[in-house]
């Protein structure tokens, strides 16, 4: 399928300038691509042009012009005319690369390949710019398959359907031939395949208005001689040696013919632009003339390179631009014979092929813009639901689920930092304190601190009163030291952890320090998903009745209860049995959430919102804090402090987290607590959002939404690397408001959209270009 360009020249002069405005658009439909811009004032270019007219018509090659104004070649005169074409051209070229055209050029070479047949249309009432060389534009040149023709800005379709003839019927007039060979013309007529010719030989008036009126004509032909008068805007033809005739004097013989079905008319005689503008008030759709006097012998030989790409299959266009190109053979004898043949278009219609014209199908009309743009509508609704619903039951199966979560980490990790959480301090233990206790003959038997370590870091904290103080180390077992037990016993604000028992996968759980009363115990299960990453906090929970811990609350929610029990904050359930501590609510996750597809959502689990950084926290190591004698008691004073782990050494405790799952890359499980303990805080203290989900309905539209986006996009009909562009930078744009939404607290479906996006784009383009070859494989 073809290109059409329109350029639409708006009021002005030579002498103000011109607005003009460009459209491109594929055949057959409305116009993808507009753009306005302006040629500047150039009051000398119609002198151009009357100095090379004139210098043509002094030439005088037996034109076909009225009899009485032939006159005799004069070889010497053709150096004139071909110094002034020189000078036209480039003044011509000149004017069009000026400056405030330039937009309107670099928009054509943008849109338009060299290897597309274009048609382009020139909309003006202005005369003088029609007459203009519009073929030796240097930008339409470089375009090998492209034609321009010319059309008045006012315009209207037939809308009567054509019957169509079983042959190409072709009235060819030759009209008063005195000093002319017409011979040649019917010759090449009668040569012509599938068609039906029928010569009228010098007619009288009333005799071509009968022809007129009596027969469905495809094609009116006239051979003889013609001229224009008033300023080119009338035109008479000399039907004999005594009778001429204007286009009014045949208007209504030549309205019900086009009425009938002409499709084209050729006039093949001198100065035809006053008659193509009268035949296009008529309406009638393609007319060829000359624009200047025709010498003899260039009119026979357009007439046959013409007829042979027409007849042969070429497009109209295609038959006018290689008939007049083949003309330049002739120019040293007949210069500027290229610049003569003129198509003038009716923008409403279509123009035929040769076999179209006589093809045995009824011939549909011209594309109903507004139906075609409600049918891609309905198709690309249509298809867009298809393919969502395609997507969300492929999701739904959870084939999905790993790209998905995958996203969702990327992003996690994208997020901008937010800096270390004021209400925690974490007191690591690592390979270089686990060494220094060893030196100093304490015993680590069963527990990463010793008792004497453990004894002394509880008196030194208990100095500074922090608001709450969280042993993350597994104590299942009795303490040796008085002195210990006393203070495990007494320290009200000490939480302590246990695990629970697990019958489906045999784990059997870890018992709770004996020594801390049950009200300060919390448990210290993480839920990880299938791939071993902690995504998911769990709040609470209804241990086995077998297990060996009882704590119904997490580690992280016992801590942060006790830190926010000064405000008065005290943990409760709503009616729907979701966790509330002061004003948040904690909804629980459902086994369908998000990205998850067939989780276990036992218990209260909620998606862990991450600080977005590893350092979570002030940190300080153990043997650091044992033996400093100054500490900062801002730095402990109401604030929660952890005690765990992060030595690699003996029995890491490590988690795969969205921040990294190889071992190397894996976070200190006291950390992930305090990412847990941060979170409850931060929410109800902050308004820090929690991770939250659409519902699954609000998730379908949005991902429908997105293929209706691959719809338009596919719609467009875009070249294939503009395509891939348009498609990259929407799904940019997609990535990028999901990321966001995310930072806000929104876990919305990406993965799913991208492909919906993407599905819908690649099979509707699929689709179309299989639609467009049906189409000229049946010649459409």
């Amino acid at each position: 399928m073809g290109k059409l360009v329109v350029l639409k020249f708006g009021e002005g002069s030579f002498e103000q300038g011109f607005a003009v405005t460009l459209q491109i658009g594929e055949e057959h439909e409305r116009a993808t691509t507009e753009i306005t811009g302006k040629l500047p004032s150039f009051p000398e270019m119609p002198l151009y042009y009357s100095h090379w007219q004139s210098s043509y018509r002094q030439i005088g090659n037996r034109y076909r012009l009225h009899a009485d104004q032939m006159q005799v070649t004069n070889v010497s005169m053709i150096q004139d005319c071909e110094n002034t074409s020189h000078i036209l051209r480039a003044r011509f070229n000149t004017w069009l690369r000026a400056e405030e055209f330039r937009p309107l050029r670099e928009k054509w070479l943008e849109r338009l390949s060299s290897t597309e047949e274009v048609r382009v249309i020139l909309q003006t009432e202005n005369s003088q710019l029609q007459l203009l060389p519009w073929h030796l534009w240097d930008l339409l040149e470089r375009y090998p398959k492209a034609e321009i023709a010319l059309s008045s800005p006012s315009y209207d379709r037939i809308h009567k359907p054509r019957t169509l003839n079983p042959l190409v019927n072709i009235l060819a007039i030759v009209g008063n031939s005195h000093g002319i060979d017409t011979q040649a013309d019917q010759a090449l007529l009668q040569q012509c395949r599938n068609a039906d010719v029928s010569f009228l030989v010098e007619p009288q008036r009333k005799e071509l208005t009968d022809h007129l009126w009596g027969k469905n004509w495809d094609i009116l032909f006239f051979a003889g001689h013609s001229s224009s008068h008033g300023n080119g805007e009338s035109g008479r033809i000399y039907l004999n040696k005594t009778d001429s005739l204007s286009i009014g004097e045949l208007k209504y013989a030549l309205k019900k013919a086009i009425e009938n079905g002409l499709q084209l008319a050729i006039f093949n005689s001198c100065d035809g632009l006053g008659l193509a503008r009268e035949l296009a008030d008529l309406q009638i759709p393609q007319i060829i003339v000359m624009r200047e006097p025709v010498p003899d012998l260039v009119a026979k030989e357009f007439l046959k390179y013409f007829l042979q790409g027409f007849a042969g299959g070429e497009s109209l266009y295609q038959s006018v631009r290689q008939a007049r190109e083949r003309l330049q053979g002739l120019e040293d004898r007949f210069p500027c014979a290229t610049w003569l043949p003129m198509i003038c278009q009716n923008p409403a219609q279509i123009p035929p092929t040769w076999d179209e014209l006589r093809s045995a199908k009824t011939e549909e009309p011209p594309p109903n813009l507004t139906l075609s743009t409600r049918r891609r509508f309905q198709r690309t609704l249509l298809s867009s639901l298809a393919i969502t619903a395609l997507v969300c039951g492929v999701r739904l199966l959870g084939f999905v689920e790993t790209l998905e979560i995958q996203a969702f980490d990327l992003m996690m990790r994208s997020r901008p930092a937010e800096g270390l959480d004021p209400r925690l301090l974490v007191i690591t233990i690592d390979d270089d304190d686990l060494a220094i206790q060893r030196q100093n003959n304490e015993s680590l038997i069963g527990a990463s601190i010793s008792e004497k370590s453990l004894n002394k870091l509880l008196v030194k904290l208990n100095q500074y009163q922090p608001r709450a103080i969280g042993l993350d180390i597994y104590r299942d077992f009795k303490a040796k030291q008085p002195d210990l037990i006393t203070r495990l016993q007494q320290t009200q604000n000490l939480v302590g952890i246990c695990k629970g028992s697990d019958g489906t996968v045999n784990i059997k759980g870890i018992k709770p320090p004996p020594e801390i009363p049950t009200g300060n115990l919390g448990f210290s299960d993480f839920i990880h998903d299938r791939d071993g990453v902690i995504r998911r906090h769990l709040l609470f929970m209804n241990q086995e009745a077998t297990s060996l811990c009882a704590a119904p609350f997490a580690f992280s929610v016992q801590l942060a209860s006790l830190y926010l029990r000064p405000s008065g904050i005290q943990p409760k359930f709503t009616p729907e049995g979701n966790l509330q501590l002061g004003k948040t609510i904690f909804p629980n996750l459902k086994s369908r959430t998000g990205g998850y597809q067939n989780i276990d959502a036992n218990g209260g689990q909620i998606l862990l919102n991450y600080r977005s950084s590893k350092q979570i926290a002030e940190q300080v190591k153990l043997t650091q804090f044992l033996s400093s004698s100054a500490v900062n008691p801002n730095a402990i004073k109401d604030k929660i402090v952890l005690i765990g782990v992060v030595a690699k050494g003996d029995s890491p405790d490590t988690w795969p987290t969205p921040y990294g799952a190889p071992l190397d890359e894996q976070m200190p499980g006291v950390l992930v607590q305090a990412h847990m303990i941060s979170q409850i805080l931060a929410a109800v203290q902050d308004g820090r959002p929690l991770l939250r989900v659409w519902s699954l309905w609000i998730e379908v539209v949005w991902i429908w939404g997105w293929s209706l986006v691959g719809g338009v996009l596919a719609w467009r009909k875009l070249s294939l690397p503009w395509l891939v562009l348009a498609v990259s930078i929407t799904s940019g744009v997609l990535y990028i408001v999901c990321f966001g939404l995310l930072i806000w607290g929104a876990w919305v479906p990406f993965v799913p959209s991208a492909l919906s996006l993407v599905v819908t784009v690649g099979l509707m383009s699929i689709y179309n270009n299989s639609k467009t070859k049906v189409r000229v494989a049946s010649g459409e």
